[in-house]
């Protein structure tokens, strides 16, 4: 397995469209960085925002997940409450090669503020925006910036082709737009 570079993902991004839009340097000024990195993509988050609430009492069942379960918020930035979840997508729609898998990190800026960044692995032959999980672990409310930069992504080829991509399995998150819901 190799982690590819930004060389590779700059070829990739002009012959596929692996990442739409695409910014092929690191943006910086005023901004939490995104854009093209040496051995990655620091991708930015949208501004429609689904924080987790318990004024309806309820409980999140990923069988049977119900949306009174959060509020949608939609703007510059988002407020997620103490010790509390939210979701959210990213600006950028991915494609993802047959031979690689992509791996997501949260940058440090949010982590050294308790803000943890989740999302599973983009697995080889999957395509969408990349529904983004977040989780505040302090016990005060905490900021994230829309149309900034959020989460690295990291992309290792694999020895060779699976036998058997996300796109061939026919995954129930293939081609997702915006912020995507559990399914069953």
């Amino acid at each position: 397995m190799t982690v590819l570079s930004d060389r590779w993902i700059k070829k990739m991004v002009k012959s596929t469209n692996m990442i739409k839009p695409f910014v092929s340097k690191q943006i910086r000024k005023g901004k939490i960085s995104f854009g093209l990195s040496s051995y990655g993509y620091d991708a930015r988050v949208s501004n429609e925002f689904k924080i987790f609430t318990n004024v309806n009492s309820g409980v999140v069942d990923p069988k049977v997940f119900k949306k009174e379960s959060f509020v949608t918020k939609i703007g510059k930035e988002c407020i997620i409450p103490p010790n509390s979840f939210a979701l959210a997508s990213t600006i950028e729609y991915f494609r993802i090669p047959e031979n690689v898998l992509v791996i997501c990190l949260g940058k440090s800026t949010y982590a050294r503020c308790g803000i943890i960044v989740n999302v599973t692995p983009l697995e080889p032959g999957w395509e969408g925006h990349v529904t983004l999980e977040f989780s505040n672990t302090t016990p005060l409310p905490a900021k994230i910036y829309a149309n900034e930069g959020v989460a690295q992504f990291v992309f290792i080829k694999g020895n060779e082709k699976p036998e058997v991509s996300y796109s061939k399995r026919k995954g129930k998150y293939m081609k997702q737009k915006g912020v995507t819901l559990p399914k069953v």
